[in-house]
């Protein structure tokens, strides 16, 4: 018995079909016409604040700055700051510009320690939640925000890695079904079984795209699986993550109108380019919505984890037709044919699995000390073992192919089959578990909470109060950030900065570091201290063109 390859002749309702695909399309242009565009950044974590988390401060400041890795989105009442009677002390809407958040402070509200609680969603859609103290005078027993928990909703999180995880299963359920009946199914065995598992993957793919929008709202707010609000639904549907989320329901629909010739009969080759073209294109909705789409290298993180998915889809997909359907089915001539075929497919699927996760990994990972010291790191490693696993079960199975076992005797075949399927079912679970935990690159370079050489202190002149924060006062690369105020604690918009650092102990005379001014009172630089010592640094602020001052600090670096 031949195996199926493709048919010349166009099938009945090709013309309907093709429509519908034309109808599919034009609801993706309309999705992508009505979401605007929103940069791509990282899995944001905080990287300084001012005041300095746990510093103390002579006079209240009238803002808190908070800064993050990457740009950041505000979660609507997240952003607090509670005085130390427990009193809301934060003032107005905070502002958020890039990944700076100034949450404006009643400088009146008192000595003491405040509670700064912020919630907000990082351009990978990932909330970032968290709190820290400073004190005002002298530190004081921290308050508490009984008003608003920015903790995460276990119920909720769990919901969303299952909802990706049915997703993972709908996409395989839906790809490789259809490629095995598009180019390797029998003329003679019916094509009812397979068509409902077709429909079956589609159907949960489409459940499992409306409940990670609906569970989007949720998730960024800390509420649970009910707290949606339309302005919450609104809001994420409006984002970069709705967005990739709609072209990919539009796609699907139109894809489904080329799925239902395929599932009758052969279809044509121009209707299998067409729907090639749109199950590719329907991967890359999963990692522009994702990490990858926020990684240092965006470009090259999206093709390779889109090509991740789709050998993940297109073998284990085959798989899943192998065990239900081929082997039980198929007479030892069919099996011939299709196996070295299907055989072939497979090792392409698992080299392009395993050369994109090598890449992804080394993007996402960055060292070997974040692959075990990170969460996402320790993930990693257990799905690598576990894939490592599955490998060696194919290669049996690939073994059993060239020695035309697999034909004569199917039960070796398919209990090799079923283990590798219920091996991979444990690493679906574990790439639902990554997609939604914290890259290793990021967690790892975390500095939230002020580590042990952190330095931070403020300066005074006759003109101005400078804030001055140094992480991580080591030798080596430091990160500078300077926040000018007035001497009544209101932010001083400054025209120039300039630095030198030196360490006359050891002669090394001033180097100028230089700066980037991130608002008018706020400027960073990046400098280089090669060497232990009480380093001098000196700032002088430029307020006007006539009113300057200098003040210095001495550093201890170790």
């Amino acid at each position: 018995m031949a195996v199926m390859t493709a048919a010349v002749r166009r099938p009945p309702g090709a013309l309907a079909a093709r429509s519908g695909t034309v109808a599919g399309l034009l609801l993706l242009l309309v999705s992508l016409l009505l979401a605007p565009a929103t940069p791509a950044s990282a899995h944001a974590v905080l990287v300084s604040s001012s005041p300095a988390a746990s510093a103390v401060v002579p006079e209240a400041p009238a803002q808190v700055v908070i800064t993050f890795s990457e740009s950041v989105r505000k979660v609507p009442g997240k952003v607090r700051v509670i005085a130390p009677d427990g009193s809301r002390a934060d003032r107005g809407e905070p502002t958020f510009r890039g990944g700076e958040v100034t949450i404006g402070v009643d400088p009146s509200a008192g000595r003491g320690t405040y509670l700064v609680s912020y919630r907000v969603i990082s351009a990978d859609s990932h909330p970032v939640s968290g709190t820290f103290t400073y004190s005002v005078g002298a530190p004081s027993e921290p308050p508490s925000d009984s008003g608003s928990d920015n903790r995460a909703n276990p119920v909720t999180e769990n919901a969303v890695k299952v909802t990706k995880y049915a997703g993972y299963v709908g996409l395989l359920l839906l790809v490789g079904p259809a490629l095995v009946l598009a180019a390797l199914w029998p003329r003679r065995l019916s094509r009812r079984g397979p068509g409902r598992l077709v429909w079956a993957g589609l159907g949960v793919l489409v459940v499992a795209t409306l409940a990670e929008l609906w569970l989007q709202v949720p998730y960024t707010n800390g509420g649970g699986l009910f707290d949606v609000t339309g302005s919450g639904l609104g809001d994420v549907l409006g984002s970069a993550y709705g967005t990739t989320h709609l072209v990919r329901l539009g796609l699907i629909a139109a894809a489904a109108f080329l799925l239902r010739p395929l599932l009758a009969g052969p279809i044509g080759r121009t209707d299998g380019i067409i729907l090639a073209v749109l199950g590719g294109a329907t991967l890359f909705t999963w990692p522009l919505a994702g990490h990858p789409a926020a990684s240092p290298a965006p470009a090259v993180s999206v093709v390779v984890d889109a090509v991740h998915l789709g050998g993940m889809a297109v073998w284990l997909g085959g798989l899943v037709m192998l065990a239900a359907f081929l082997l039980p089915r198929a007479d030892e001539r069919e099996l011939d044919a299709i196996l070295p075929i299907w055989s072939r497919w497979a090792a392409l699927a698992v080299a392009a699995l395993l050369l994109a996760g090598t890449v992804q990994g080394l993007i996402e990972v960055a060292s070997p000390k974040a692959l075990v010291d990170t969460t996402y790191g320790r993930l990693l490693l257990a799905k690598i073992v576990l894939f490592a696993l599955v490998i060696g079960v194919a290669a049996y199975s690939r073994a059993l192919v060239r020695r035309r076992v697999a034909a004569g005797r199917p039960g070796a075949m398919r209990r090799a089959v079923v283990a590798e399927l219920a091996i991979t079912a444990v690493v679906l679970g574990l790439s639902a578990t990554l997609v939604q935990t914290t890259p290793a690159r990021t967690a790892a370079a975390d500095v939230a909470g002020a580590p042990s050489g952190y330095f931070s202190t403020t300066l005074s002149s006759p003109i101005y109060s400078l804030q001055v924060e140094l992480d991580p006062a080591e030798t080596g690369n430091n990160s500078l950030h300077l926040y000018a105020y007035t001497k009544d604690n209101r932010p001083q918009a400054v025209q120039e900065w300039k630095v030198t650092a030196a360490l006359p102990s050891a002669g090394i005379e001033p180097i100028n570091v230089p700066l980037l001014p991130l608002s008018d009172n706020h400027a960073t630089g990046e400098v280089s201290l090669p060497a232990r010592g009480d380093w001098q640094l000196r700032f002088t602020v430029r307020t006007s063109d006539i009113d300057q001052a200098t003040v210095t600090a001495t550093v201890p670096i170790k």
